[in-house]
C-alpha cells in the first residue's frame, strides 16, 4: 500500500449504526466518481463509531480491490474526533464525506481540476440536491442563536413567518450555478480539502461530539486559506435536521451550539 505522502486522495467516512443500503449507494457513487477521474493513488478510511463488535465484510466487499482501512472499537467518539483519526495519513487532497451522500460521476474530477487551477483554495464545498431533486443549501452566513433555533426546532408555520430571514442565512440570494468565494460557513457533509490545509488545522475540534464541528472548521479554514463553492462539483445529500431526530441528537445540538457560541462570540438575534 502506498505511503500517505504518496497518496493523491484520501477519503474518510464516519458511520454509526449504518443503514446499509444508504452506505452502499455512497460507496458505489464514490467508486464511480473515482473511475471517471484520472487514475489516482487513493485510500478510503471508514471509521465505525458503532458500539460493540460489527461485521465489516460488506464494506470491504462493496469497496472491492481499492485500498481501504476500517477503524472500529473506539465507540462513539463523535464525528470530528473520528475524522481526526486519519490525521498524519492524509493525501495531497482529503475528502470528508458523509455516509448518506451520493457523488455525481464527475464530482471528483471537477474538484481536482478546480484545486489544480486555484492554489489559494483550501476547501471546496459542492452544489447539493435533496433526493427529490430540490436544491439543498450548504453555504451559510454567520448565524445568530435565533437563526439556529428557528431553523432547527421551529414548527413549519413559524418558519414561514421568518422565511426571508432563513433564506438569507442559507444564502438563497446567491447564484447557485456560479463559483462563489469565501462563504462564511459550509456543511460538513462533503468537504474537499487540500491535504496540507486539513493537517495544519489539526482536523476538527474534538470538543464537538456532533453538530457545529463544520461551522468551526469553516471559520478556522478561512484564516489560512480560501473556501470556494464550486457548483460543478455536485452531490445528492439525504441528511436531515436535528429536530427530525431524537432527544439525544437535540441535546447534542444544544451542547455544541453552546461551545460554538462561547468560542466564536455569537449574537442572540
Amino acid at each position: 500500500m502506498a505511503e500517505s505522502q504518496d497518496l493523491e486522495l484520501t477519503v474518510c467516512i464516519v458511520i454509526f449504526k449504518p443503514d446499509r443500503p444508504t452506505v452502499l449507494r455512497t460507496l458505489q457513487s464514490l467508486r464511480d466518481a473515482l473511475g471517471y477521474a484520472p487514475p489516482l493513488l487513493v485510500k478510503l478510511t471508514i471509521v465505525d463509531n458503532s458500539p460493540g463488535a460489527s461485521d465489516h465484510a460488506w464494506l470491504y466487499a462493496a469497496w472491492g480491490d481499492l485500498p481501504c482501512e476500517i477503524i472500529a472499537g473506539q465507540g462513539n467518539v463523535g464525528f470530528g474526533q473520528a475524522n481526526n483519526l486519519v490525521l498524519g495519513h492524509t493525501g495531497k487532497y482529503h475528502l470528508v464525506l458523509n455516509p448518506d451522500v451520493e457523488m455525481e460521476p464527475d464530482a471528483i474530477e471537477q474538484a481536482l481540476s478546480f484545486m489544480g487551477e486555484h492554489e489559494e483554495c483550501g476547501l471546496i464545498t459542492p452544489q447539493a440536491f435533496n433526493p427529490d431533486g430540490s436544491k439543498q443549501y450548504l453555504c451559510k452566513r454567520y448565524p445568530t442563536l435565533f437563526d439556529l433555533l428557528l431553523r432547527g426546532f421551529a414548527p413549519g408555520w413559524l418558519k414561514s413567518w421568518f422565511r426571508k430571514r432563513l433564506d438569507r442565512y442559507e444564502m438563497h440570494d446567491q447564484p447557485t450555478n456560479s463559483i462563489a468565494w469565501d462563504p462564511p460557513i459550509v456543511s460538513g457533509c462533503c468537504m474537499f480539502f487540500r491535504g496540507d490545509v486539513y493537517t495544519k488545522l489539526k482536523g476538527f475540534d474534538p470538543r464537538y461530539l456532533l453538530y457545529f464541528e463544520d461551522f468551526d472548521i469553516s471559520l478556522r479554514t478561512a484564516e489560512i486559506a480560501r473556501i470556494a463553492y464550486v457548483p460543478a462539483v455536485r452531490i445528492v445529500h439525504e441528511g436531515g435536521g436535528a429536530a427530525d431526530k431524537g432527544l439525544w441528537h437535540i441535546w447534542q445540538f444544544v451542547r455544541s451550539a453552546a461551545i460554538f457560541f462561547t468560542q466564536h462570540k455569537m449574537k442572540v438575534f
